[in-house]
């Protein structure tokens, strides 16, 4: 039930940052940041909503919608920060998020070869 309620905050943040880049950030923003800021929003829905379906799914584990939540808000986390100002050298970091989405999608592969 965790990784339903992370899910959902997940999600919950996406489609609030999604319209806060719209609607205030849309002139403030390079268009570089404004695209950094949509494409951490839209990996963070896309994987708040795989990770809503795992957690409601009971045939795998909850494992890689637990990978997919924490590598998405890694991922949008510091898009996000960077869209604002942090410095960029926190892209370095963006890598890990996508990373852990990667692992994710391979947990739900390897779960789906072993369940049959």
């Amino acid at each position: 039930m965790r990784l339903l309620a992370v899910a959902g905050m997940a999600g919950a943040l996406a489609v609030a940052f999604g319209a806060f880049g719209a609607h205030g950030l849309d002139e403030r923003l390079t268009p570089e940041a404004l695209g950094w800021w949509e494409t951490g929003t839209l990996y963070l829905l896309v994987h708040a909503a795989a990770g809503l379906a795992m957690g409601l799914q009971q045939a795998i584990s909850a494992r890689p919608g637990w990978f997919m939540v924490f590598g998405a808000g890694i991922f949008a986390g510091t898009l996000y920060a960077m869209a604002l100002g942090a410095p960029t050298v926190l892209g370095a970091v963006t890598p890990i998020g996508g990373i852990l989405m990667i692992v994710g999608w391979i947990d739900v592969i390897v779960s789906g070869l072993r369940r049959r």
